[in-house]
């Protein structure tokens, strides 16, 4: 019995770091829980941005294509294409709408 009590006393400083480490890891597990939700959660200021500037390029790339079709069907339109005219009136009913929504 002694030798059980010699071996346990003896590996007891061993044991302790790890024991003081996994009473760390449970005591600082909610607060990194938390901080990684609220990263999740949260936008940065650079995400924003990039968000932001994306959808100003979209909006730009989908005005162009408008803006193309308007000139082709204006065109079209100018030499007497009925069909032109018609499409023409809805090109530039899509370019307003498009002006006025937000980014």
């Amino acid at each position: 019995m002694t030798f059980r009590m010699a071996l346990i006393l003896a590996t007891f400083p061993l044991l302790s770091g790890c024991i003081a480490r996994a009473a760390m890891d449970v005591v600082t597990a909610p607060v990194k829980v938390a901080s990684k939700t609220a990263d999740v959660l949260t936008t940065s200021q650079s995400e924003a941005d990039e968000k932001r500037g994306r959808a100003m390029r979209q909006r730009e790339e989908r005005l162009g294509k408008l803006e193309r079709q308007r000139s082709k069907l204006s065109r079209g339109c100018q030499d007497g294409s009925e069909r032109d005219c018609r499409e023409l009136a809805l090109v530039e009913d899509a370019i307003r709408a498009e002006y006025d929504r937000p980014y």
